[in-house]
């Protein structure tokens, strides 16, 4: 067997398959996917093993609170995505581990500087409900770095990055940001859920923390909810306190879901983001459209610190209307797609279309600089796995629909 580093596909398919996992102690041959261990109870051998006090580690039966085989099979596979991580903590939810994480990391008095352009309920998180525990928080433009330093007093103890941001797809400079959080002595934590470890690795790009809905593309079939946080020693250790702390546990059926979603991860974000592109190159084409907000596509303003940074991209990204149009001119569009669901979530296997306006949950800056923000009306699309001419046609349709009066 050779002694080269497996590349992220192989891993996807191959991590989180100990044979203890997989296979009958004393019996020959195994399966291939960890079972689904459901399970409350855990035993033990006598009285003294009870007494022992097992390590609190993935891999020791202790309670269910603490997850059982399956569970540990994902979160060991999360971890051996992500270089330089030594743990994984699973959540109920991407929103869960954010929360989680930020109260584990913070402390009564501290302050967190968060991203201007971070993902709504990230930002209802720091600036709402961590007040309530005399945690402060300030948003910052992330487009700046030197703002950041600046920005950094006594009491900061952890930054929020999101790249590309939410809804208006900036892409910042992570590695600098990161750096100069690091400098600081403090925590830099990211919302690595567009592009994942696969695409993006967080923590060699100098992050201590990665989060990630594992809702989105990690699931990849809207049929399950999950989140998750990775991080080296001792960071990883203080989350899985903080969780244990709070009770957080998930479903054993919904890791293996979320197993079984990873093993086909990199070919589904590697067709959503072709099929992206393609569609996103035929939006700038448009005279409806002002702007198209896809780091992916050639010539865009972050095209080039996105390709600096990132491997891989994904299916998620926006349009602005042109002038001259409102918001009723938006429903009809978004009201006559068939290909496109209307909903929030994203990174399944289907496509989806919701409309958006940054400026409530802007602070600093609406629209991305240098961009066209034309009526200042967004459509946020997640390109699924359908044909691309397809997609394209649907929107052909759709944008002949929204010029009707």
């Amino acid at each position: 067997m050779s002694d080269k580093p497996r590349k992220p596909a192989t891993r996807a398919v191959e991590a989180g398959r100990r044979k203890e996992w997989t296979s009958t102690p004393g019996q020959p041959g195994s399966v291939v996917n960890p079972p689904v261990w459901r399970a409350s109870t855990h035993l033990y051998e006598d009285s003294k093993d009870l007494a022992g006090g097992r390590p609190n580690e993935d891999g020791h039966f202790y309670y269910g609170r603490r997850g059982g085989p399956t569970q540990w099979a994902l979160a060991e596979a999360l971890t051996e995505l992500e270089p330089h991580a030594d743990g994984t903590e699973l959540f109920p939810s991407g929103v869960a581990a954010i929360a989680c994480t930020l109260l584990a990391i913070l402390r009564p008095g501290d302050e967190l500087l968060v991203t201007d352009n971070a993902y709504e309920p990230s930002r209802n998180i720091a600036l709402g409900m961590l007040k309530q525990f005399d945690i402060t928080a300030k948003p910052f433009d992330p487009l700046e770095p030197e703002n950041l330093a600046a920005m950094i007093g006594p009491n900061t103890k952890a930054v929020l990055l999101e790249s590309p941001g939410s809804l208006t797809m900036e892409v910042c400079d992570i590695p600098a940001l990161a750096a100069i959080a690091r400098q600081h002595g403090v925590l830099s934590v990211i919302d690595n859920t567009w592009a994942t470890s696969l695409g993006f690795p967080a923590l060699e790009r100098g992050c201590d923390v990665s989060v990630m809905s594992l809702t989105k593309h990690v699931g990849g079939h809207s049929d399950m909810m999950m989140g998750c946080a990775t991080a080296a020693k001792p960071v990883i250790n203080r989350i899985r306190r903080q969780a244990q702390f709070m009770g957080q546990v998930v479903s054993p059926d919904d890791a293996a879901l979320a197993l079984r979603g990873l093993r086909t991860m990199p070919l589904r974000l590697e067709r959503s983001t072709s099929s992206a592109l393609e569609v996103a190159k035929w939006l700038e084409s448009r005279p409806e459209i002002s702007a198209v907000l896809c780091p992916m596509l050639p010539g865009t303003r972050d095209h080039e610190l996105w390709q600096r940074d990132f491997s891989g991209g994904c299916g998620l990204f926006s349009f602005v209307l042109a002038e001259g149009l409102d918001v009723a001119a938006r429903a009809r569009l978004i009201d006559a797609l068939d290909l496109f669901g209307i909903g929030f979530s994203w990174g399944g296997y289907e496509s989806l279309a919701i409309p958006f306006d940054p400026t409530p949950v802007h602070t600093l800056r609406a629209w991305p600089p240098g961009i066209d923000s034309g009526s200042g009306l967004g459509v946020r699309l997640s390109i699924g796995l359908e044909d691309a001419g397809d997609l394209t046609a649907d929107l052909a349709r759709g944008l002949d629909a929204m010029r009707e009066t």
